[in-house]
């Protein structure tokens, strides 16, 4: 009774007229700067922080929720188009969502996604009012050896999930972590591996790396190829609805993706980006002999971790709002958000704002329908940039990231770090080496360091604190077991099988 009466609360506070169009705005502003390539929700509420001092608290927050879920939305629609992941938690989309579109099905994959963004939307809302207390608790048993020992497992998960050559996995994921290391040490105050340049003490942003290695990589590569074999966005699509054969192989992917975001996006330090990755190793271990292979246009590899990821979404409220925790850069800034209106974010909020806590739950469902009957619709829309001719379109790409880069900090330097990067994705499309790998190790490298550090400092330096913890030790074990299982020559060799089958 409490709930319906909490939830009663929430949607009295989010179907104010005010409220409504704030939620308005942030769904269609997010679904705008996902598309948009080189933009994301962290840059563009960052920038719309100081309207925060102008608005109510429950307006404000209600818009800067509708541009972090509607960029979930969005971020899909360019990394299916143009294998250009506008956020880190679509990466794993472009891989097989890039590939339906070459083959014309581009609209069967934004469809898919926007279907299973809207349904694993509206569960995480749901998990959210109703499972917060124990979900909360859950989250209380992870310590910073817990955190570590999370990472590590989906750094493994990482591994397992690239294609081709392990040794090259490996040394992906390796090369990803020592780039998240060039920032200052938190405890020295030292610049690392900064190369004595200032514009790097604070570190590589990650859309520096994301649109160079996917962006301007995928542009040099194509314009690196002879004219007829060029990939170009003028191929007859067809289809633009999921066939009924779509839905049936979908709508499982979308149940397991959205039961496992809606777990790792309580837990911070998961989140979006863990869940999307873990979704996609769920799904290529799950679906038996695909019709479609993977990393081939299977429409399981993207509406599993498009579920996974905007489930992930929006149950990373949870440890905002009632631990005081941000799982992410963009709930960072909503703690931002909310201490600018004098909120002290924790578990206080559900009790002495209640109408804040219960109305921006409810604002959830209304943006969440909103996005879905905004962005179907659009897909006609989106498709047309498939008829747009490649010698048009990759200069167009190039001046969106530039630009999304540049007003990342109004930095030239960032331009010119991506145009390095876009070198290295090349070398790195020529080796065929998968750049997926690099970027959650470059994501969770200063994470893992972080949380290595404190559990060391709170253990005294005691190491077997990682194995003698339960929780963290049955991580690991998880972490060591999947190491095990991939280097048994019998699962080796199926494996090499498997991705020889999908290159």
């Amino acid at each position: 009774m409490d709930l319906l009466n909490n939830l009663a609360l929430g949607f009295q506070t989010a179907l104010s007229v005010q409220n409504l169009l704030y939620a308005l705005f942030g769904a269609v502003l997010g679904t705008l700067i996902g598309v948009l390539p080189g933009l994301g929700p962290v840059a563009t509420i960052a920038m719309l922080l100081p309207t925060v001092y102008t608005l109510d608290a429950t307006p404000a927050l209600i818009m800067l929720a509708g541009i972090y879920y509607g960029a979930q939305y969005g971020g899909s629609t360019t990394a299916i188009l143009i294998n250009v992941p506008g956020e880190s938690s679509s990466v794993v989309t472009a891989i097989d969502g890039y590939q339906m579109a070459r083959q014309g099905r581009a609209g069967a994959a934004l469809a898919a996604a926007g279907l299973g963004s809207f349904f694993a939307g509206c569960v995480g809302t749901v998990v959210i009012a109703a499972f917060a207390p124990p979900l909360t608790e859950m989250a209380f048993k992870f310590g910073a050896a817990e955190y570590f020992s999370l990472m590590v497992l989906g750094l493994v998960g990482a591994v397992v999930l690239a294609s081709g050559s392990l040794v090259k996995a490996i040394a992906m994921i390796v090369l990803g972590i020592l780039l998240g290391q060039m920032s200052t040490d938190v405890d020295s105050g030292i610049a690392r591996f900064s190369f004595d340049f200032p514009e790097m003490s604070d570190g590589i942003g990650f859309v520096v790396i994301a649109m160079g290695v996917f962006g301007f990589g995928e542009i040099i590569a194509n314009l690196g190829q002879p004219e007829e074999h060029r990939e170009v966005f003028t191929k007859d699509v067809k289809g633009l609805w999921p066939t009924r054969q779509d839905f049936m192989e979908a709508w499982p992917s979308v149940l397991r993706g959205t039961a496992l975001g809606s777990v790792l996006g309580v837990l911070p330090g998961g989140g979006a980006l863990l869940a999307s990755f873990a979704a996609y190793t769920l799904e290529k271990k799950a679906v038996r002999n695909p019709r479609v292979p993977f990393g081939k246009g299977a429409i399981q590899g993207v509406a599993g971790p498009e579920s996974a990821n905007n489930a992930g979404a929006q149950t990373s409220f949870i440890p905002m709002l009632t631990l005081g925790i941000p799982p992410n850069a963009v709930m960072a800034l909503m703690i931002g958000a909310m201490t600018i209106k004098g909120i002290q974010p924790g578990p206080q909020v559900m009790t002495n704002n209640p109408q804040l806590f219960w109305g921006l739950i409810a604002s959830m469902w209304i943006g969440n329908l909103m996005l879905i009957v905004l962005n179907l619709p659009l897909i006609g829309i989106w498709i047309k940039l498939l008829t747009v001719p490649y010698r048009f379109l990759f200069p167009a790409i190039v001046v969106f990231c530039c630009i999304g880069t540049y007003t990342l900090n109004s930095n030239t330097f960032d331009v010119f770090m991506t145009a390095g990067f876009a070198f290295v994705g090349y070398v790195f499309y020529k080796l065929s080496c998968e750049p997926a790998p690099l970027l959650l190790g470059f994501i969770l490298g200063p994470l893992m360091e972080e949380y290595l550090r404190r559990a060391l400092r709170l253990a005294h330096g005691d190491w077997s604190t990682f194995v003698t913890r339960p929780l963290s030790a049955g991580l690991l074990a998880a972490a060591a077991l999947m190491i095990i299982l991939v280097m048994l020559p019998s699962i080796k060799s199926k494996r090499e099988e498997a991705f020889q089958e999908e290159s």
